[in-house]
Formats: C-alpha cells, structure tokens, sequence
C-alpha cells in the first residue's frame, strides 16, 4: 500500500523571488518624487533601506526618468516612512515601522502602479503586418 501524495510538487522561490516578481510590475509613471526617512539607529530600519535599494535599481526608475527619489537620514530615533508624491498633487505615506518589503511592494502594486493607464503600441510595422494577415484572409 502506497501513500498517497498531497502537497506542492515544486518548492515556492522564496522571499527574493517574491520581491522580485513585485518589482517587475512596479510602474513610476505617476510619481514625482520618492521620499525615504529613516533613522539608522531605529531596530526597523532596515526596512526602510532595503525599500530604497530596491526602488533605485535601473529598471525601476527607467519607468519614469523624471522621477526624483531623495533619502532623509535623520537622527531622531523616528520611525522610518516613505512618502510618495504623485502627479496630481496626492501623497501616500507608507509608515514602514511594522512593514516588510514585500508587503510595502504589495501596496505599492495596489493603490499606485495598477492606476498607470495601460499603452497599445502601434507602429506602422505592426499596422502592415496585420494589413497583409487580412488580405490573405478573405
């Protein structure tokens, strides 16, 4: 008699893969400017430092060239907090005390990046291939 299998056939990619996955759909295109505050002598900090090495890699910011991430180091044993500014004079404020990365990502997914309206590339390229498709259909 055999036992019989129950569970996941393949291990999940952990932490960094999520955190990954997160930053490929992280889209900057209604920021203006990226505050990160952070004492370094606060035990949470480390989320706060993380968040801005994370959202200053290349290919994040390339989604808005005009976007401005600034870092405040203060030394007031304050909680570290993100302030996002957006285009149309909104704030969101991320209080990253109890926060991971993850989830500060997660949110940032939620309520900024799914507001970026989505863009239909046409070029004239396109527009002959598709032409030639339809000809040959008829």
């Amino acid at each position: 008699m055999s036992i019989i299998y129950t569970g996941a056939f393949s291990r999940s990619g952990g932490i960094y893969s999520a955190i990954q996955k997160q930053l490929k759909m992280v889209n900057l295109k209604l920021v203006k400017k990226i505050q990160v505050q952070f004492d370094p002598f606060h035990p949470n900090a480390v989320t706060a430092r993380d968040f801005l090495f994370h959202i200053s890699k290349p290919y994040v910011l390339e989604t808005n060239l005009s976007c401005i991430v600034k870092t405040n180091v203060v030394c007031d044993r304050s909680e570290p907090q993100i302030k996002i500014d957006l285009g149309d004079s909104r704030t969101v404020k991320f209080l990253a005390d109890n926060l991971t990365v993850l989830e500060i990502l997660q949110q940032f997914n939620k309520h900024i990046s799914s507001k970026v309206p989505k863009e239909t590339i046409s070029s004239p390229a396109t527009a002959k291939i598709e032409g030639k498709k339809r000809k040959g259909r008829k």
